[in-house]
């Protein structure tokens, strides 16, 4: 659930960005997501998808730079071929990767 904040500003995943929670926000945006849940009692957003971070259930957002800036962190997962490959390249041992 992303409430305002007391400027009325959200966090949208959609545009991966703060934005205002406006008219026009929601006709351009909102409404045609496939996330949107609906309008959080007028209070801001319910955005609906498979959270892969560890948060609660709901998660509610009150601040939308926080939760901006939470987002932006991604979790790779890389094959140990794929580290030994990266390790003889920045050693300078290996031009380009062994696949």
């Amino acid at each position: 659930m992303n409430f305002k904040n007391k400027d009325g500003l959200i966090y949208c995943c959609l545009r991966n960005k703060v934005v205002e929670l406006d008219q026009q926000q929601h006709e351009q945006f909102c409404q045609g997501c496939k996330m949107y849940g609906g309008d959080a009692d007028g209070r801001g957003v319910t955005c609906v998808w498979e959270e892969l971070r560890n948060v609660g259930n709901p998660h509610i957002v009150h601040d939308p730079v926080q939760e901006f800036n939470r987002n932006q962190k991604r979790t790779i997962a890389i094959a140990p071929d794929d580290l030994i490959s990266l390790a003889l390249i920045q050693t300078g041992e290996l031009s380009e990767p062994l696949y």
